[in-house]
């Protein structure tokens, strides 16, 4: 029996996959969580074969969970399952270690079948997003950078920025200007949107 996690904040999406999974006799959903925050708590509780997670969550997103659950329990594997379909999102997800990367529009059976690929130790990605990804451009923003704009484009002010990462506010500001200019935007506004369309945060 494969045993799984699933990881998704809409009710009724989180509904429909379990139900659509219950039809699988070889398949058992161990346990369901709406917020990130609660992945790794429940894969370590639970010890899955596949954290089945969406990226946009409250609290963790899917692809920071992704990381951390490898590095918790490297058994357990990873399928990201998102409607965030992004050349970005893909090379995020395949930093984070991965073992599968599909869109919910994709046909129901394909999840079931991803599942089963990736406790068989394959790689499931859908093609489409593979080549794209494979075409676009490297995110030229470091590690830190990239926290500093995923937290701006989520409200933080850089002063709870600082405080967060434990960095004074003249750092972050530097940071958020380098990020601008990297970014060729037009200001922090800009520089979240051409990095959101592009699925780097």
């Amino acid at each position: 029996m494969i045993k799984i996690v699933l990881a998704e904040d809409m009710h009724m999406i989180r509904g429909a996959l379990v139900a659509l999974l219950a039809f699988e006799r070889d398949i058992e959903v161990a346990a369901e969580v709406e917020c990130g925050d609660d992945i790794v708590p429940a894969v370590l509780k639970h010890r899955p074969d596949v954290a089945v997670l969406d990226i946009d969550l409250p609290g963790m997103d899917g692809l920071t969970a992704a990381d951390v659950v490898h590095q918790k329990l490297p058994s357990c594997r990873t399928l990201i399952l998102t409607s965030l379909g992004r050349p970005g999102n893909l090379r995020r997800a395949l930093d984070a270690h991965v073992s599968g990367f599909i869109v919910k529009d994709a046909p129901p059976a394909k999840l079931a079948d991803a599942i089963r690929r990736v406790v068989a130790g394959e790689r499931v990605i859908d093609r489409q997003l593979a080549f794209a990804a494979w075409e676009t451009k490297a995110n030229p923003l470091t590690l830190r950078e990239t926290e500093v704009l995923r937290m701006t484009a989520e409200g933080a002010e850089a002063a709870e920025i600082a405080s967060r990462l434990f960095l004074s506010v003249g750092t972050v500001r530097n940071y958020l200007t380098t990020i601008v200019t990297k970014l060729r935007a037009r200001n922090r506004v800009d520089a979240i949107r051409i990095a959101r369309d592009q699925g780097w945060v």
